[in-house]
């Protein structure tokens, strides 16, 4: 069985019209650290459709899955519990179609599910209006980076040390074709959320597009953002909050009401599974005073030549609709269905259902760091969380996650991982706590900890 149909022939030949010398020189962005080398390790050059299947499923086995362990892994993409009913819901036909789904004159009930999105995401970060374009949050975030350069006529963005590095790595990628300075630091784990808010204050000046921050930040911590907004509104620059778990808005007073110009972030948490790291769906809101800035489209209501109720695509200010040089952002399509999984939950959630699912979690995640903080070695060190805190051990907390999920518990994520190179980091671990955490899973991870901490 051939699985890549192309000759050496018909690969030179594309080569050879795209200006490139091999395939490597076609993916000389890509770092190399990244690029795999010959073959995968442990796979077969050439097997059958059954060999192959077998392969694989035994290779599955080896994964421990977030249900068949005590879970506390979070850092932006987080498990919580989905109804069926979303499931049998996206799948209706009323939502399949063969071509794009957002084109009006294909998928009427899928526009009014993007106009549903847009409404509840723009009450949930406290603005004007979002869109329905985003992939994910760390795109989202360049995204606004580059929103706020095009309002400010500005190119330096302060990125607080709170600010998932993940979303920083992407920033930086972005900016290395646009020339925007960025200006980054790493989180401290002795520090506190007023702390950083006083030196992003003091790092703002007249080139300043905007300031990003966001909330809870990395590490857990919360901050009001009201003071942090007015010293860059006082210098001409905006403030771009981003918010990674989406469910602590039902805790948490919305950016978009402390402030923020623009607020970014991911929806995964409501509708989408973990599903090993993707798609998630991204969230862009802003104010309306900047709304023609706003990169991808938006999905508008109105009446037809009938006066019936209709919806339709407006201020697509993409590349496909205008000239390229005029376009805001390069994005051309979506998450549609996780954007549709992330409503249909939202709905049935209702508000009343977003506050209590925020207030168990807020509550599963105080008792957990209540019982942690007793284990020997263990140090709490985020004192105002919602469902993610940080821990600093007595050691490298790296190799105890490893150790820890070898015996059967997902323990959270290292700061040795997330920060590597950062000496003062290296013992940071970020727990997460849902209303999927049970009591027995805080003590299976207390009892794992008192023992490799001994």
């Amino acid at each position: 069985m051939r699985y890549l149909p192309l000759s050496d022939a018909d690969r030179a030949a594309m080569l050879d019209v795209i200006g490139v010398s091999s395939v490597d020189a076609l993916f000389a962005d890509v770092p190399e650290a990244a690029r795999l080398s010959g073959p995968v390790e442990g796979l077969p050059l050439h097997a059958s459709e059954l060999a192959v299947e077998r392969q694989l499923a035994a290779l599955a086995r080896r994964n421990l899955s977030a249900a068949d362990a005590p879970f506390f892994l979070g850092a932006g993409a987080y498990r919580h519990h989905v109804p069926a009913s979303v499931d049998h819901l996206i799948q209706r036909g009323e939502f399949l179609t063969s071509y794009t789904p957002y084109q009006p004159e294909i998928a009427q009930g899928t526009l009014q599910v993007l106009f549903e999105f847009q409404t509840q995401v723009a009450r949930l970060l406290g603005c004007d209006v979002a869109n329905a374009s985003m992939y994910d949050g760390s795109t989202a975030c360049w995204e606004a980076i580059v929103m706020a350069r095009r309002i400010t006529r500005r190119g330096k963005a302060i990125l607080s040390g709170g600010l998932h590095p993940h979303y920083v790595s992407t920033a930086r990628t972005m900016a290395k074709f646009t020339g925007d300075v960025l200006e980054t630091s790493v989180p401290r784990l002795d520090g506190t959320a007023e702390g950083e808010m006083a030196r992003l204050i003091a790092a703002i000046d007249d080139e300043t597009s905007c300031v990003v921050v966001q909330n809870p930040g990395i590490l857990g911590r919360i901050a009001d953002l009201s003071e942090l907004a007015e010293a860059c509104h006082a210098k001409g620059a905006l403030l771009v909050a981003v918010v990674t778990e989406v469910v602590s808005l039902g805790a948490i007073k919305s950016p978009g009401e402390m402030g923020a110009d623009i607020v970014v972030g991911e929806g995964q948490g409501l509708g989408v599974g973990l599903q090993f790291g993707g798609p998630h769906v991204g969230l862009f809101a802003t104010r309306d005073k900047y709304v023609r800035q706003m990169p991808g489209r938006l999905c508008g209501q109105t009446t037809d030549a009938e006066g019936k109720r209709g919806f339709v695509l407006t201020l697509s200010t993409r590349e496909q609709h205008i000239r390229r040089e005029k376009a805001t952002s390069n994005i051309c399509t979506n998450s549609g269905l996780c954007a549709l999984a992330f409503s249909i939950h939202m709905t049935l959630l209702g508000e009343a259902g977003l506050t209590r699912l925020a207030a168990l979690n807020h509550a599963n995640a105080v008792a957990a760091a209540e019982r942690l903080a007793k284990v020997a070695g263990v140090e709490l060190m985020t004192d105002t969380f919602f469902n993610e805190f940080t821990l600093r051990l007595n050691r490298p907390s790296r190799p105890i996650v490893r150790t820890l999920a070898e015996n059967g518990v997902l323990a959270g994520v290292s700061l040795g991982r997330l920060y590597p190179g950062e000496a003062a980091l290296e013992n940071g671990l970020l727990v997460c706590v849902t209303e999927t955490t049970t009591t027995d899973d805080v003590e299976a991870l207390a009892t794992a900890l008192e023992e490799v901490l001994a």
